[in-house]
């Protein structure tokens, strides 16, 4: 192996969404079975482990989707 050469520890976790942090259209699920109040910017996707809010200008962008991977209040588990 070369000097400073480390192996990636991998788990076996398979993802089975387009992205390991990217939103998708394909992950849209209708926010209405929830009795959620969304504006008209937002939508609820459902990802491998849970649900969480975000903007409709994240999806398919190519970049990595904060809402997605934070820990934050946006973050919605039923």
């Amino acid at each position: 192996m070369a000097k400073g050469f480390k192996k990636r520890f991998e788990t076996g976790r398979k993802i089975t969404t387009e992205s390991w942090f990217g939103s998708h259209q394909s992950m849209v699920v209708d926010h209405t079975e929830f009795d959620l109040e969304l504006s008209d910017n937002e939508v609820l996707l459902k990802d491998d482990t849970h649900f969480y809010i975000t903007t409709k200008d994240r999806l398919d962008t190519g970049i990595a989707d904060p809402n997605r991977y934070a820990n934050s209040k946006a973050t919605y588990v039923p």
